[in-house]
């Protein structure tokens, strides 16, 4: 899948997207560190690429502001369920094609996540 990983995804994660085969670029590569959310949705939109992000905030601005994006994927990851994160988060990876997790709000948390469809990206493409 292609990717664009956050400035808040930690170095690890990065790393194991990389391994799993997946084509990931970070915010600090392409000079996105302080860009703002909606600069950053809009980034991933034109490139063809679909967030990974801490970031909770991203929820309001795809859902209350609906700003067009690829896609999101939203890691409820700490230092203490990382292990567990990452097992779920290469489940989806494997199980799941890219289409599906385009157009999607994806939650992963330890050992299950949740996909809910953008509904409005289908009458904004």
């Amino acid at each position: 899948m292609r990717l664009f990983a956050d400035q808040d995804v930690w170095r690890v994660t990065v790393g194991l997207l990389r391994q799993w085969g997946h084509d990931v670029v970070t915010a600090e590569e392409v000079g996105m560190s302080r860009s703002s959310d909606k600069e950053v949705l809009l980034y991933c939109k034109s490139k063809n690429r679909i967030l990974v992000t801490r970031d909770k905030d991203f929820g309001h601005l795809v859902f209350a502001g609906r700003v067009p994006c690829k896609g999101v994927v939203l890691l409820r990851i700490t230092p203490w369920n990382a292990d567990k994160v990452h097992v779920e988060l290469k489940r989806i990876l494997d199980n799941h094609k890219e289409s599906e997790i385009q157009r999607s709000f994806t939650i992963v948390e330890p050992s299950r996540h949740r996909i809910r469809k953008l509904e409005y990206l289908d009458h904004n493409e």
